[in-house]
């Protein structure tokens, strides 16, 4: 085994050499002299749900404070909705039900299955069905009732507005059934 000195190697640089990947500490050459015509003008908005949502005026009353919500987790209080109200609109199926007139929380349950598709559709519809509850439910939803939020075929898919109105509308008809007369609700004529 032979052994390299550095008399060995030499000392002259090859004539083509490709530029430096870093940029050199005078300033990069290939960028224009006035940096407010870039495109790259910093980090950008991100383009989610909530920025877009945020924009959409809600039918809030503004003297009501917002609902707390906590989740359905066990079957029979799913199926202890699913025998109350129902509203289907075409992205969206809102089951509601009365549970506790004292208790004041919401209930939110979702659901999704596998007609709509498979497990990446069903994850996609379940989320989207969370964050329209998040901004819907503490707002026209009742103390003491209980949701369940069912996906339909186009959950997925469908334009987020779109989505956000079938909820509302759901929500608000479920309200007028779920008060007890005299919260608000309409009274029948004899």
């Amino acid at each position: 085994m032979t052994r390299v000195h550095q008399t060995d190697f030499s000392a002259e640089q090859p004539e083509a050499q490709a530029a430096p990947r870093v940029p050199r500490a005078h300033g990069d050459q290939e960028r224009p002299e006035n940096p407010g015509l870039t495109s790259r003008q910093g980090p950008q908005a991100a383009n989610r749900l909530a920025s877009q949502a945020a924009a959409r005026p809600l039918p809030i009353d503004k003297n009501t404070p917002p609902l707390g919500v906590e989740r359905l987790r066990f079957r029979r209080e799913f199926l202890y909705v699913a025998s109350g109200y129902s509203e289907r609109r075409k992205l969206i199926v809102v089951q509601g039900r009365r549970r506790d007139a004292g208790r004041p929380l919401a209930g939110e349950g979702f659901t999704t299955t596998k007609k709509i598709g498979g497990s990446v559709v069903r994850n996609r519809a379940r989320r989207r069905l969370r964050e329209a509850a998040r901004m819907l439910l503490p707002h026209l939803g009742v103390a003491g009732a209980d949701y369940v939020f069912i996906a339909r075929q186009e959950t997925a898919d469908a334009p987020w507005p779109r989505l956000l109105d079938d909820m509302e509308i759901a929500l608000i008809s479920l309200r007028r059934r779920l008060l007890p007369a005299g919260d608000g609700a309409p009274q029948t004529r004899i």
